[in-house]
C-alpha cells in the first residue's frame, strides 16, 4: 500500500509531488484535503481500491497541486479529487489533464454555485456534489454502497464534520488528526475497520492536555462584538474546531472568528451564513463553518493582538450583520 505524499525535509514539494506521481502505482491517484474528512475518503478509496496515490493537500495549494499534476501523462488511470471545493479556473485544469489521459472524478461536499458545477461538470468524468453529508459519506455511497464498515466510516466521520458530535469516536479521532504526523496511521486503522487503539488513545489524552491550555488562552483573550449576532474575535493557538466549541459554550457566542498572526481566520456560526461572510475575505466553507484571510496590515496585527481590535474586524462585523 502507498503511502501519501509528504514532502520530505530539504526537497521541493514540487519535486516531491512530480516523483511520486511518476513513480505512482497504475490505477488511482486519491488528491483529497489534510483532516479528518479527508482521510475517511482516503481509507474508502483504499477499502474499494487497494493501491491508491495518495496527495494530502491544503485548500490554498489545491490549485497549484492540479496545475502540478497537469505535467503527468495519465495513462487512462483516474485522478478522484475529494473534500476540495471548486476554485476558478478548475474547469480548465480538468481539461489538461484529460488531454494527457486522466479520467477526472470530484467528490465535494461543499456549496458551489450552479455555473461552477456546470462548467465541471462538462469536462469531468463524474462529479457529485451534495451538502448533506460529508465527503466521506459521499464517496461511501459511490464507491462502497454495500461494505458496512465504509458506511461505519462515514457515520463517525460525518459526526465530526458536520459538528453533530453525537458519536465520542469522532472527536477523538479529530483531535489526533491535529497532528499531521497521526494522518496515515488514523487512515491505516479506518482501512481495517479500526476506530480506536493503544496509540490513538495515547495520542488523545496527550493532545487534550495541551489543547485545553491553548483553548484556555484563546477564551481569555476573546473580545465580543456586533448587535444582530453576538461575535467572539479571539486569536488561535491552536485547535480552531473544538477552541470555537468553547468559547460558544463559555461565552454564549453565535459566531466564533479566530486569527492567527497572518490574519488567516476560521469561522464557525449558528446561522448558516459562514460560508457566504468567508467569500468577502477571499475563502469558503460550509453554512456553518469556513476560512478565509483578513488583510492586516502590520499595525493591524499589532492591534489585535495587543488590543483585540483592527479595521478588518470592523469590516467582518459589517459583513456578518448584513448577511
Amino acid at each position: 500500500m502507498k503511502l501519501s505524499w509528504k514532502s520530505p525535509p530539504g526537497k521541493d514539494r514540487n519535486e516531491a509531488l512530480l516523483a511520486q506521481l511518476n513513480d505512482r502505482s497504475r490505477g488511482v491517484v486519491h488528491l483529497t484535503h489534510n483532516d479528518l474528512d479527508a482521510v475517511g475518503c482516503d481509507a474508502i478509496h483504499r477499502r474499494v481500491n487497494g493501491h491508491v496515490t495518495t496527495i494530502f493537500c491544503s485548500v490554498g495549494r489545491f490549485p497549484h497541486v492540479m496545475g502540478a499534476i497537469s505535467d503527468v501523462r495519465g495513462e487512462g488511470d483516474t485522478l478522484s479529487i475529494s473534500d476540495l471545493g471548486y476554485y476558478q479556473g478548475s474547469e480548465s485544469n480538468i481539461e489538461s489533464l484529460r488531454d494527457l489521459g486522466w479520467r477526472v472524478e470530484w467528490r465535494d461536499h461543499h456549496r458551489w454555485r450552479e455555473d461552477e458545477q456546470s462548467r465541471v461538470e462538462k469536462v469531468s468524468d463524474l462529479i457529485h456534489v451534495k451538502v448533506d453529508t460529508c465527503a466521506t459519506g459521499i464517496c461511501a455511497r459511490d464507491l462502497a454502497p454495500d461494505d458496512p464498515v465504509a458506511a461505519d466510516i462515514a457515520r463517525v466521520v460525518c459526526d465530526y464534520d458536520l459538528w453533530i458530535h453525537a458519536d465520542p469516536r469522532s472527536a477523538i479521532l479529530g483531535q489526533v488528526l491535529q497532528r499531521r504526523e497521526n494522518r496515515d496511521y488514523v487512515r491505516d486503522c479506518l482501512v481495517r475497520g479500526i476506530f480506536s487503539d493503544d496509540h490513538i488513545m495515547e495520542q488523545y489524552r496527550d493532545i487534550r492536555t495541551d489543547m485545553e491550555n491553548l483553548m484556555g488562552r484563546s477564551v481569555r483573550k476573546a473580545q465580543i462584538r456586533g448587535k444582530k449576532y453576538r461575535i467572539a474575535f479571539a486569536p488561535l493557538y491552536g485547535y480552531p474546531s473544538e477552541t470555537a466549541a468553547e468559547i460558544r459554550n463559555v461565552l454564549n457566542t453565535d459566531m466564533e472568528v479566530l486569527i492567527s498572526k497572518s490574519g488567516r481566520f476560521s469561522l464557525r456560526s449558528v446561522p448558516p451564513v459562514s460560508h457566504i461572510i468567508a467569500r468577502n475575505f477571499g475563502g469558503g466553507g460550509h453554512p456553518n463553518a469556513a476560512g478565509g484571510n483578513l488583510p492586516f496590515t502590520l499595525w493591524e496585527r499589532l492591534s489585535f493582538r495587543l488590543f483585540g481590535r483592527s479595521a478588518s474586524i470592523d469590516r467582518f462585523v459589517e459583513i456578518a450583520e448584513s448577511s
